[in-house]
């Protein structure tokens, strides 16, 4: 039975699998023949897509695995393979009964037992030669994506931190407690707390200063409220 070629990733296909990593739903691929390192048929999910999207940039973590691997789309196809059927074994011919030959009823002497020759040694078999192993080629591995933390602050006294993950923003101007911004300081480099206490200090003075005008304004309100209630 011929073998039927199994296609490779089209850019629907690429387009497909984006799509439902996105959706997080990570979808399945098979291995084609073209794949180093991998059985041809093995079964696999879509991890990950690196970017630019030419060469092996599309991460596959095959069955049963932990290390995701990079492949092409040559290496890879949405159709799953049909198993494989076995063949049963033809059963052997039964060979044809001997034909018994004539027996001759003529009476010979028989001769003197001439005495056996010795057995010869068998000869040692040769060794069978050891099975070369196999390996998969190295694949190169997949390489991390660079992540970027940015805090703002505000003249009030707001933080706001941004997250970049590679070249995909994953968080923007989501806002954190000062207190807790003071903390993160304190375990980093001295100028990064200093930085920080900085903008603290400025913004502890400007609400200090209004909460003085406030209770000032508070007061004049009370003597007002007093002299017109008398």
């Amino acid at each position: 039975m011929a073998k039927v070629k199994q296609s490779s990733l089209s850019p629907e296909d690429i387009a497909h699998l984006r799509a439902e990593l996105a959706a997080g739903r990570p979808a399945a691929v098979w291995f084609t023949s073209a794949a180093v390192g991998v059985e041809a048929g093995r079964s696999g999910k879509v991890v990950a897509f690196t970017e630019p999207a030419e060469g092996d940039f599309i991460q596959v973590r095959p069955t049963g695995e932990k290390d995701d691997l990079s492949f092409s789309p040559g290496e890879l196809t949405v159709e799953k393979p049909a198993p494989r059927k076995r063949v049963p074994a033809a059963a052997p011919k039964p060979e044809p009964a001997p034909v018994p030959a004539p027996v001759q009823h003529i009476y010979t002497p028989a001769p003197a037992p001439a005495p056996a020759p010795p057995k010869p040694k068998p000869a040692p078999a040769p060794a069978a030669p050891a099975a070369t192993e196999r390996r998969p080629a190295a694949r190169k591995q997949a390489k991390p994506a660079e992540v970027t933390v940015t805090l703002t602050s505000t003249a009030e006294g707001e933080w706001t931190v941004d997250v970049q993950w590679g070249s995909k923003r994953t968080l923007k101007a989501a806002p954190v407690a000062a207190s807790a911004v003071s903390q993160a300081a304190k375990l980093l480099p001295a100028e990064v707390d200093e930085a920080v206490e900085s903008v603290l200090s400025a913004a502890r003075e400007r609400h200090l200063a209004r909460v003085e005008q406030l209770r000032a304004e508070l007061e004049e309100a009370q003597r007002a409220l007093a002299e017109l209630s008398g």
